[in-house]
């Protein structure tokens, strides 16, 4: 026993290294202020010592140096004023609005299974796919299908597209002029995407003549472009908004499924079938300084990263025709690997943006290490979470929030939003990460200075992301929403598998 107490105890499991790591991180995050807080205590000190005397010789030798001292101050007033005039306007999200369809557009996952048997497209061995998909798939007991595709047999024509599109669009659109107060007429930028269902006229005309938009409004429709294109349209509303001063963008990502349901029996198309459900998002964007104090949001980043150039990568998300002439969006098996490479091209652009410098630090560290000294040592991944207290991850999938929380290391707390978005609402395309959000504020977790991530993948093959800053803390009592009815119902247990009764 004497032998025990004379051991030093084991600073390994004494001291936990993460507190040594966060120690470490503040330590470099807040070096600048380290040295310069003694650096202008010296040189307070040393002007202490002046006496009216030194004030006065030192005036009389500015007297005598006028035409110095006025060029010196033109040039800082031109310098101040040229940044002033150059620099980018702040681009702020004053609200944002999710869609939540009627009760009667609920589809269960039994309902769905249902459904597809009464279609009388598929086998009994096409059928029992299918059901395997959704009891995997992460989805709950209360997505929703557009009510063409509810009934039996189901109306899939371009008049029921089109009445999907609209009551899912302007929904939005309704609730969001509701909250912020701002007349159709007002918006003076119109951006709309829509994947896979394109219409003409374009959506992005059917918003214009509904709303009655002003003549001269910058509108495009974004088609074709995956699920990533909500913050390809956000990174478009961001341009225009720095080129037109005092506008307004409205922004509208939502997917179409009338047309796009899938009937054949090729499995790689069949999985969209099962995971892509109703809903969509409306957001509105402003330049105007005057709506810095009203908004939730402040646009800090963008970052868009494009694979297509690589044949496997556009490939892998693929719409065509099947042996019998049906057409579907096939998916590729090496997706989850060409989406890992878009991701590690786009963190790679975003990190130096947004992370600490003793992550940037330890990073370069250990590339030095394995590239020039060939150390035998482990890569070393960024820690995301000292960049962002919140993110919001595509909803595509179980297996692509899988292998995004294992290799961002994020805890469950961090993948909340993404899992419990795809459990209620199911993979809604671009608009999941606005029901993220809007899960994350109806939490009550929103506070003021919070970064949130949003990430998203696409057809092409695309990696994209943006980066907000909360301008205010976000009461959910004041909220609307899809979740604030039911908020306090999540979040609930996913099971790996949800079984289907027969």
């Amino acid at each position: 026993m004497e032998e025990q107490r004379n051991k030093l105890p084991n600073f390994l499991l004494s001291v936990k290294l993460k507190y040594v790591k966060l120690g470490y991180h503040y330590l470099i995050s807040n070096a600048m202020y380290l040295v310069l807080i003694p650096l202008l205590g010296v040189v307070s000190t040393h002007l202490a010592t002046f006496s009216l005397k030194d004030l006065i010789q030192l005036w009389e030798i500015l007297k005598f140096n006028f035409v110095s001292v006025t060029l010196c101050s033109s040039l800082i007033v031109f310098l101040a004023t040229l940044y002033f005039m150059s620099r980018p306007r702040s681009i702020y999200l004053v609200d944002f609005a999710c869609y939540k369809p009627q009760e009667d557009c609920i589809c269960t996952r039994e309902t769905f299974i249902e459904k597809a048997y009464l279609f009388g497209q598929f086998g009994d061995e096409i059928l029992s796919f299918q059901k395997k998909i959704v009891e995997r798939s992460g989805l709950g007991q209360k997505t929703y299908f557009p009510s063409s595709l509810m009934r039996v047999p189901p109306n899939y024509c371009m008049e029921e597209a089109r009445k999907e599109a609209e009551e899912v669009m302007f929904g939005a659109i309704d609730e969001l002029l509701e909250k912020t107060g701002v007349k159709a007429k007002d918006i003076g930028i119109l951006i709309v995407n829509c994947s896979l269902f394109n219409p003409t006229p374009s959506l992005s005309a059917m918003v214009v003549n509904h709303y009655k938009l002003r003549g001269n409004i910058l509108s495009y429709n974004l088609g074709g472009m995956g699920c990533s294109a909500g913050l390809i349209s956000i990174d478009l509303a961001k341009h225009l908004l720095q080129a037109n001063p005092n506008s307004y963008a409205l922004v509208v990502s939502m997917e179409n499924i009338t047309l796009n349901l899938y009937l054949g029996n090729n499995r790689s198309m069949l999985v969209s079938n099962c995971l892509f459900r109703m809903g969509g998002a409306a957001i509105l964007l402003s330049n105007k300084p005057s709506d810095r104090r009203r908004s939730k949001y402040q646009l800090v980043h963008t970052v868009r990263t494009h694979k297509g150039a690589d044949d496997k990568s556009y490939g892998c998300v693929f719409q065509k025709e099947d042996d019998t002439k049906k057409v579907g969006v096939a998916l590729s098996k090496d997706l989850m690997a060409v989406a890992g490479e878009a991701l590690k091209t786009n963190i790679t652009t975003l990190g130096p943006l947004v992370l600490p410098m003793s992550e940037q630090l330890l990073f370069f560290v250990t590339l030095v290490g394995r590239k020039i000294f060939k150390m035998k040592i482990k890569p070393y991944i960024p820690d995301f979470k000292l960049a962002f207290e919140h993110f919001c991850i595509h909803a595509g999938g179980r297996a692509v929030l899988d292998e995004l929380e294992k290799n961002l290391d994020l805890s469950e707390w961090h993948m909340e939003p993404s899992r419990m978005t795809l459990y209620r609402f199911g993979n809604t395309s671009s608009s999941s990460l606005w029901y993220e959000l809007a899960y994350t504020e109806a939490k009550g977790r929103i506070k003021k200075g919070d970064r949130t991530w949003q990430i998203a993948f696409g057809s092409g093959f695309k990696c994209n992301s943006a980066v907000w800053k909360a301008l205010k803390t976000i009461n959910p009592e004041k909220e609307k929403s899809p979740w604030i009815d039911e908020i306090h119902e999540f979040p609930v247990h996913v099971p790996q598998v949800a079984k289907i009764d027969s």
